[in-house]
Formats: C-alpha cells, sequence, structure tokens
C-alpha cells in the first residue's frame, strides 16, 4: 500500500466515521470508518518505515579505478602497401 492509498483510506473512513449519518441493517458506519482509519495509519506507518529503510541502505561505491590508455601511431603507408 503507498502513501497515497494510505491517505485516501484515512480520508474516507473519516467521512465515513463523522460525516455520514445512515443507517444500514446489520453494518455499523462509523465502525466502518473508525477500521477504515486505523487500515489507514497502519499503512502509511508502514510506507514510511519503509522510504527510511530504503533511503538508509545505500552504500557508496568506490570510486572507478584509473584507466589506462594506449594510443598505437597508424603507419598508414606500411598498410597501404599490402
Amino acid at each position: 500500500m503507498t502513501i497515497g492509498g494510505s491517505i485516501a483510506l484515512i480520508i474516507i473512513g473519516a467521512i465515513l466515521a463523522y460525516a455520514v449519518n445512515y443507517d444500514i441493517s446489520g453494518i455499523d458506519i462509523r465502525l466502518v470508518g473508525v477500521i477504515l482509519m486505523i487500515g489507514g495509519l497502519i499503512g502509511l506507518v508502514i510506507g514510511i518505515v519503509r522510504i527510511m529503510s530504503a533511503r538508509r541502505a545505500v552504500t557508496r561505491r568506490p570510486p572507478p579505478a584509473a584507466v589506462r590508455e594506449e594510443y598505437y601511431e597508424d603507419d598508414y603507408e606500411a598498410r597501404r602497401r599490402y
């Protein structure tokens, strides 16, 4: 679950818990809203922990080894004879 999805669950849960005044037999809308908010908070905490642990695990690479360049003179006249 991403951080955006967690925030969406928190918002939907808050709307259901505090703004909806509708009764459905067998379902408590306020309880469903609270459950969604708790699930969103748990997902948000897990997402933040994952981001923090991923940033901490960065390893430094050693500098690249020196490159040895060799140049050879091209004897164009000698190749042209053959």
